[in-house]
């Protein structure tokens, strides 16, 4: 199955779903920060969610309850690989260098990289 870009609301709607595992649209509203989204907003979103593949239901009468069928790992799989190859070339290298040169990353975590790099060249 072919996995599609989330918008912007879509992804905040699916961190929930993560998060929960499973609810109903007002557990997703309870989760979301103020100003709260309107119910409609959200279940709307939901049912967009549910078209493109990442969310099922489980019917309780007219009630639905939700629950994500893509993980939070395939979709940052493959959000990470839009933008290794979108941006960097497919070159760790290139986005390594970004990151330091934008100061998104630390002395400390640009260690912890090189020992994991490390441990991978031992294997």
């Amino acid at each position: 199955m072919e996995i599609k870009e989330l918008t912007r609301a879509e992804e905040q709607i699916m961190q929930v779903l993560w998060q929960l595992q499973k609810g109903y649209v007002k557990d997703v509203i309870d989760v979301l920060p103020e100003p709260k989204p309107a119910y409609n907003t959200v279940s709307t979103i939901i049912r967009i969610l549910e078209t493109k593949g990442f969310v099922g239901h489980t019917a309780y009468g007219k009630s639905h309850e939700y629950h994500p069928v893509i993980s939070k790992d395939q979709y940052q799989n493959f959000a990470t690989d839009k933008l290794m190859n979108g941006y960097f070339d497919n070159s760790v290298k290139r986005m390594f260098s970004y990151f330091v040169k934008k100061e998104k990353i630390d002395l400390k975590e640009a260690d912890e990289i090189m020992q994991l790099i490390e441990k991978l060249k031992e294997k």
